[in-house]
């Protein structure tokens, strides 16, 4: 039988984590690792851990660095998922598709 299965999940006092199928604050994790947050240092830390996560959402889709799929060339235009420039007219294609 492979390891962790059957097990009740484990952790130290002190860590926080906020488990997302009950809506809930947890110390030491009581739901397993796909059901929660954390961990985090305070209860009130692990209270915001929803907030926390769509604040970080709303920085990464942001974030040009997590955008290269939709970069633009110097003039504005929308380059292909493979980095081709695209034309007037043209589609975007999927990778390994051939033009227009």
């Amino acid at each position: 039988m492979p390891l962790g299965f059957g097990r009740k999940p484990t952790g130290r006092p002190g860590e926080w984590f906020y488990c997302v199928k009950h809506g809930k604050v947890e110390e030491g994790p009581e739901c397993p690792a796909k059901d929660r947050l954390g961990p985090y240092a305070s209860r009130e830390e692990a209270g915001r851990a929803l907030e926390t996560a769509a604040e970080r959402n709303r920085e990464w889709q942001t974030d040009p660095r997590w955008h290269d799929d939709q970069a633009a060339q110097p003039d504005g235009r929308p380059t292909q998922p493979d980095g081709r420039p695209t034309e007037q007219g043209d589609r975007p294609t999927e990778q390994g598709e051939g033009g227009k």
